[in-house]
């Protein structure tokens, strides 16, 4: 596994219903390799703090294995960071990563901390209101990564798995919690019991436990 693509944005101002929104989801492709420190990529803006970003939701990823496959969904190309994503990744798809999970990045080591979840911009990025709900349901939203060492990445660096949590809750299930699923109690049960589960997530989900 490698990192494929490094994808930083600046900040843009678009139109949603009539109105300006500031928004870092239009995210560039770069060369030469960048700093991740413990909030984030240097030179990537984060505009909408309260849901992105922070050192829960410092660097987002996201698998070329799920480019692949949305390509042929929307019969078209796709380039990489279309997505808003920071790291494109070879492998690390859904299912096979868990939240807790950590990872050498390069130099640098991560940890998993929760999936992510598409808000309206996504929309806005590719022309269409209805992909925001598609995507959340596609089991293909990639994740969020907790810094626990920082330095310089490149593409081409290598990634490897050093940390599985045991919970091993995929990020593929754990979107299972936000829906009105048959397992979603369940699902919302195995969240909370991870440490390295986002405060934002945590919040979330304790509103939706049954008790």
């Amino acid at each position: 596994m490698q990192i494929l693509a490094i994808s930083l944005a600046t900040e843009k101002t678009v139109e949603y219903r009539g109105k300006p929104v500031r928004t870092g989801i239009y995210k560039i492709p770069v060369t030469g390799p960048v700093m991740v420190t413990a909030t984030g990529i240097a030179g990537d803006v984060q505009v909408d703090l309260e849901n992105h970003g922070g050192a829960d939701k410092a660097v987002y990823v996201y698998s070329a294995v799920n480019y692949r496959w949305w390509e042929g969904e929307l019969s078209r190309p796709l380039a990489n960071g279309l997505f808003g994503e920071n790291l494109t990744v070879s492998g690390l798809t859904d299912d096979e990563v868990h939240i807790g999970d950590t990872f050498r990045i390069g130099p640098i080591e991560a940890q998993v901390t929760q999936p992510r979840v598409p808000c309206y911009k996504l929309g806005i990025v590719m022309s269409d209101p209805g992909f925001v709900a598609r995507f959340h349901h596609s089991g293909r939203v990639g994740f969020y990564l907790r810094i626990l060492r920082e330095g310089q990445v490149g593409v081409g660096d290598p990634i490897e798995r050093v940390g599985v949590d045991p919970v091993g809750l995929s990020i593929r299930d754990a979107m299972l919690a936000l829906g009105q699923h048959p397992r979603q109690q369940e699902i919302i049960e195995q969240a909370l019991s991870i440490p390295a589960l986002s405060q934002s997530w945590r919040h979330s989900l304790e509103k939706r436990r049954k008790r």
